[in-house]
């Protein structure tokens, strides 16, 4: 009897044929004259039961994890939870003799109190938990959303280089490299690259590495992550970058609703459902703070620390059933030297928080050379070290703006993680390099 090759969100429309199942054998029961096999591939998880004692002699001491090729027939099963089952005649071991697992990805009771050492030294491997795998793929549905709603706005795609001869913000927070006998640095933004595509392309967006050589180790902090930028000209204020980034959050989280269901349930969470995103300048934020939400600032003033920013967006969930909130007009000596001033000496920037957390910061930036040089020199930084940076502003460049979102910190917002490291893959902080 022939087989047919099949995933195992497949197997539901083949009760009675003969199928073939790849995938790992994710748990494994082992009864004596029966066992059972639980065997996953991308698509989900099927129980294959072996009555036949020359297969379960074969397949005896078959390891968790161990990749194999299953045949059989689909018949109905008895359990609620599994109604549908493989039969198993036939077991093919694909990856050789394969060692006893560290940790048990077939028990979810287990992963989920696995301490974040663990989940991370052995990430080859738990990576290859359904729940983990879950959060890579609303992961990556938001970079597929973030890429296609901005396309269909007429944004163009740029790839910017990672090694850069100078640092965005004046040097600050640098990885330093040796580039054939040169200084030369990983880039912290694409900021300057994005300005630059603004003067051909008017709207560009980029997804890509950044790298941060910070000293900080917190549930927020990466050294390495991958940030969301977009960059469009001639804007009338920052108010045109919220505007755009209203819709664009709108279609990112219903692109994730609509393809990534089952995940999102795993973590039992909803995307947020809002018409607009309300917005406080930051010294209505830091007021409002002090008078009515108990809050104890340190000694920076011109900004809020971790405490402010999850009361303030604790407050406006109960009060105006929004996750989401921006702060605006911080002051010009926090923001870069590319930062637009207002009037009165603060910057058009802003920050978006969610759920207590900063994940988006933007602004207009200045566009007129003779504006950028000045800047620059406030901040004791010698124009001559930005020769090319300024020369698109030499000739000519329209009022612009732009954003970043990290796409880690949305991810670990969204999904509720305790840390954005659960966010990343293979993370990078100041204590791990590896795996």
């Amino acid at each position: 009897m022939q087989s047919v090759a099949i995933q195992s969100q497949q197997i539901q429309s083949h009760i009675g044929e003969r199928v073939e199942l790849k995938g790992h054998a994710q748990a494994v029961r082992d009864l004596g004259n029966l066992m059972f096999i639980t065997v996953r591939d991308r698509t989900g998880c099927v129980q294959v039961v072996v009555d036949d004692k020359a297969i379960i002699a074969k397949a005896s001491g078959l390891s968790p994890e161990t990749a194999v090729l299953i045949k059989g027939s689909v018949v109905q099963s008895p359990q609620k939870n599994a109604p549908v089952e493989v039969r198993a005649d036939s077991i093919e071991v694909l990856s050789g003799e394969t060692e006893v697992p560290p940790v048990e990805i077939s028990k979810q009771s287990k992963m989920d109190t696995l301490s974040l050492t663990a989940m991370l030294d052995y990430r080859p491997l738990t990576l290859r938990s359904p729940k983990v795998r879950a959060i890579f793929k609303v992961q990556a549905a938001i970079g597929r959303a973030f890429a296609n709603f901005l396309t269909g706005e007429e944004f163009v795609e740029i790839h910017s280089p990672k090694i850069v001869s100078t640092g965005t913000e004046g040097g600050a927070n640098l990885f330093k490299l040796d580039y054939f006998g040169k200084q030369a640095f990983l880039a912290q933004s694409p900021q300057f690259y994005k300005q630059m595509m603004v003067g051909a392309f008017e709207r560009v967006f980029e997804v890509g590495p950044v790298y941060r050589a910070e000293e900080h180790d917190t549930t927020r902090h990466l050294n390495e992550y991958v940030s969301l930028d977009f960059e469009m000209g001639f804007i009338e204020s920052e108010q045109d970058l919220i505007a755009m980034q209203i819709k664009l959050m709108k279609h990112i989280f219903a692109h994730v609703e609509e393809t990534c269901p089952a995940e999102l349930e795993m973590f039992g969470v909803k995307v947020p459902k809002f018409s607009t995103i309300p917005q406080l300048k930051l010294h209505e934020a830091q007021e409002l703070l002090r008078t009515k939400l108990n809050w104890k600032p340190g000694p920076d003033t011109t900004d809020l620390d971790p405490e402010g920013e999850r009361l303030l967006c604790q407050h406006f969930a109960e009060a105006e059933n929004t996750d989401l909130l921006y702060l605006t007009h911080y002051p010009r000596s926090v923001r870069p030297f590319y930062a637009m001033p207002t009037a009165d000496g603060l910057s058009h920037s802003f920050d978006l928080l969610y759920k207590g957390l900063e994940v988006t910061t933007g602004g207009q930036r200045l566009h007129k050379a003779e504006e950028l040089i000045e800047s620059m020199r406030m901040r004791g930084l010698d124009p001559e070290s930005f020769t090319d940076y300024l020369q698109c502003f030499r000739y000519g460049m329209p009022p612009h703006g732009g954003l970043a979102i990290g796409l880690e910190r949305l991810t670990k917002q969204l999904l509720g993680l305790p840390t954005v490291k659960l966010a990343v893959l293979f993370p990078r902080d100041r204590n791990r390099l590896t795996p």
